[in-house]
């Protein structure tokens, strides 16, 4: 085919390409658009940092200010949609937005900064009220004055009771 075959092939054909980005593209069922953290929802867990491939969603603990900040980077999203399903909070979402186009890489995060605990026995922060609280919503009632404690406080007071219920059966 020569060059006039392939012009007059294509005239026939007609247009194919879309009008995007001068019209709105119709994007197909189950499409995977950026992630957005619904920062009412987030109880920050971080489940959705564990999962994530990329590193994209980095978690920051400012124990000094008693801080816990999740971090969504969108330059390094690969749109995986892991961390929608992990989020026992259902607070992570893909929407249909794909354009990503900044100004500046600051527009590119995400940030979401929750108040941490602090530990009645020893008095440092150590995870979010809200995911305390998320987990408080789940034990039985005799469970719930643990969740005071943080993992180090809680170990101790376990090994103590241990000690004391060894002591018993002798």
């Amino acid at each position: 085919m020569g060059r006039f075959g392939l012009i007059f092939k294509s005239i026939a054909k007609g247009r194919v390409t879309e009008k995007y980005p001068f019209a709105p593209i119709e994007l197909p069922e189950g499409f995977r658009g950026k992630p957005e953290i619904d920062p009412e929802k987030c109880i920050g867990c971080g489940a959705c940092a564990t999962v994530c491939p990329p590193s994209a969603i980095q978690i920051h603990v400012d124990e000094e200010q008693g801080y816990k900040t999740i971090d969504l980077f969108l330059g390094r999203c690969i749109f995986c949609a892991r961390c929608e399903e992990v989020c026992p909070a259902e607070a992570i979402r893909l929407t249909k937005e794909f354009e990503l186009a900044a100004a500046s890489e600051e527009d590119l995060h995400q940030v979401v900064k929750l108040k941490m605990a602090k530990c009645a026995g020893c008095g440092r922060p150590f995870d979010t009220v809200r995911h305390l609280q998320f987990i408080a919503e789940k034990l039985p009632e005799e469970q719930k004055p643990m969740l005071a404690l943080c993992p180090d406080c809680r170990a101790k007071l376990a090994s103590k009771i241990l000690t004391v219920a060894a002591r018993r059966h002798r």
